[in-house]
């Protein structure tokens, strides 16, 4: 009885895989004696008998770096870029009050960080100081008509 267990047991050393689900792997190009000797199963020469076509190829088509066209010019490291505000968006201000780079922030009127540059677009009615990095020579002579000043900050 105790025999009879013993055989009966799934063990380890009996298992093996299902018939027909492992297949060995064919071995090309290994010799004329073989059935997948000589060209391997490519047929002969042309393209698709070599082991690699070059980086980019398309089949012949017109490749994508032949296509896109090449980029003119540079790019300028050193350029100032400004955050702009127009002469008539200073309207809402009181008058006599002095405009600043953080006031205008506050305000929302500039939504970038950095430098600060007033433009002439628009007509301003009331006298201001306002204080920015630059200025365009229409809007200080606008701010100044009205009685204004513009100051250069550094």
């Amino acid at each position: 009885m105790a025999d009879q267990e013993k055989t009966n047991k799934l063990q380890l050393h009996h298992l093996k895989p299902a018939p027909g689900s492992k297949k060995a792997k064919i071995r090309v190009g290994r010799g004329e004696g073989g059935k997948r000797g000589k060209t391997a199963g490519r047929g002969t020469k042309g393209l698709n008998a070599r082991s690699k076509l070059r980086p980019g190829f398309e089949g012949g088509q017109t490749p994508l770096a032949r296509r896109v066209p090449k980029l003119r010019g540079f790019t300028n490291p050193n350029k100032e870029y400004f955050a702009v505000v127009n002469v008539d968006r200073l309207n809402e201000f009181r008058a006599s009050s002095t405009v600043t780079p953080d006031v205008l922030r506050d305000r929302g009127l500039v939504k970038k960080r950095g430098r600060v540059k007033v433009l002439a677009e628009g007509n301003l009615s009331k006298s201001l100081t306002v204080q920015a990095h630059a200025f365009s020579k229409e809007a200080i002579a606008k701010i100044e008509a009205a009685g204004g000043t513009a100051e250069v900050i550094k």
